[in-house]
This record gives C-alpha cells, structure tokens and sequence, in this order.
C-alpha cells in the first residue's frame, strides 16, 4: 500500500471562485448525481462532463503500475471515459456507477461495459478483475459504508495490491475548511493520516491518493 498520484497528468482546474458559494441547496441537487450533476450550472456539480481525452494517460498508467492487467473495473465510473480508453488499450474493462443518468448519457460504445449499482455490494463473485480503481467516489458513503466498499473491492480483486482509491481528504486546518466548503457529495472527509488509519484497519494492501482543496 503507497500513496501514488495516479492523475499527476489531469490538467489542473481553478477552484478557488467555487469555494464558500457552494449551499445546502446546491449539495441537495448535487447528490442526485443526475443531469445537474453532470451537465449543469458548476455551482452543482462538474459544469458539463465530456471526455476530452485526459484519461488515456491515466490508462497507460494503470497497465503499466498493475502488471497488464487483463481484467479491470472502475468503481464510480462516471460516463464511462476510463473504461472506454482501458478498452481501447485491449483491457477487459467493466464500469459501475449509481447514477442512472451517468450511464444513460454515457459513451455510445461504452455502454454494454457499464451497469448501474452501489459500491457496497458489487455484484460480482470473488477475484473476479486483476485491477481495480475508484476515483473520488467512495468517500460518497458514511464512514461504516466506506469500509464496506473497500472490503467489497479486495474481494471482487484476484490481486490485493492492484487497487487504486482516490479520496478528498486534507492535511491542514485550512484545507479542511476549503474542502468542507467546496464539497458537495462527500459524507467521509477525513485527514490523510486518518484515510490511511482506515485502510490499514480494513486490510487494504493498494495504493491511494488524495484529492485536496
């Protein structure tokens, strides 16, 4: 288990105007996770949710930091854009999402690869994909719901240190206070050093990185 940035190649996007605008009001409709979420106003979600190419490094990388996988799920996979380019690269991908709206409005080409379903009962048998990921999803949960979720993973994965998770956390007083403004989905958000206290108690042996206002 180790921190890696795996999204070390994302371009990176100004926050800063976005911080204490965000309401309760904008958290009740982000926590749909439908079309306002995706495709609305960026008050409440991502402002329009397209793939513009930015995870085909991120797939390079995955195949290359978890021995070729053959097999690979995304958990929280949005409209499918890293499922699609872990296709493109000859991986046996599947994608899970709770949002309706998320897999509907997916990649064309994608969408026989993608199924709606909730991260705390994956419905797949044990060891079933050499590779596993979950970017900035999990932390959606409660915190009893988090472990769930990860325990879920390390089963359905034939390979325990072929995990990836991506969480919001903070390390500073500060940016405790600028993510919990920011926010807008997540019901976990804990320090780094508590995020990998939580892990080692799970049993989680993959890697990890945070997303940090």
């Amino acid at each position: 288990m180790g921190e890696f940035n795996l999204l070390s190649s994302f371009p990176k996007c100004d926050r800063s105007k976005l911080i204490g605008t965000r309401t309760e009001k904008n958290r009740k409709i982000a926590s749909k996770f439908d079309k306002e979420f995706f495709d609305g106003n960026r008050i409440n979600g991502y402002g329009g949710y397209v793939y513009d190419g930015r995870w085909l490094d991120i797939s390079e990388k995955i195949i290359e930091r978890y021995s070729n996988p053959s097999t690979f799920l995304d958990v929280g996979c949005g409209k499918g854009f890293l499922v699609y380019d872990m296709l493109h690269r000859g991986v046996t991908s599947i994608g899970i999402d709770i949002s309706k709206y998320a897999i509907e409005n997916g990649m064309e080409l994608v969408k026989p690869f993608m199924i709606i379903g909730n991260a705390e009962k994956l419905p797949w048998g044990d060891k079933t994909f050499d590779c596993i990921v979950s970017i900035n999803t999990i932390h959606n949960l409660s915190k009893s719901k988090v472990k769930t979720a990860i325990k879920e993973m390390i089963r359905v994965c034939n390979n325990p240190k072929n995990m990836f998770i991506q969480v919001d956390a903070f390390r500073t007083k500060e940016e405790k206070k600028k993510m919990k403004s920011f926010n807008l989905t997540a019901k976990t958000i804990l320090s780094t050093k508590d995020w990998i206290k939580l892990f080692k108690e799970i049993g989680y042996k993959g890697d990890y990185y945070w997303t940090i206002i």
